[in-house]
């Protein structure tokens, strides 16, 4: 089945103005979690555990900053 957009990728950003903020994040995490990143931006190297670990960093601190905004809302 043919997609309708010409991106192979399936991580297609919603609002793309978020692309810096991600990449920012994922360094951040990578740092805290005592992770380095490859010089040349290629994760095919790194091995599955590091790479899920960076993700799940990710994650938790983008439900961390919903819950925040969402508390701050009075919802």
């Amino acid at each position: 089945m043919a997609s309708s957009n010409n991106n192979n990728s399936s991580n297609t950003l919603v609002v793309q103005q978020a692309r810096q903020a991600l990449e920012q994040m994922k360094f951040e995490a990578a740092q805290e979690l005592g992770i380095q990143i490859p010089q040349d931006g290629y994760y095919g190297n790194m091995i599955t555990r590091e790479t899920g670990s960076i993700g799940g960093h990710i994650t938790r601190k983008l439900v961390q900053i919903a819950e925040q905004q969402l508390a701050g809302r009075g919802f």
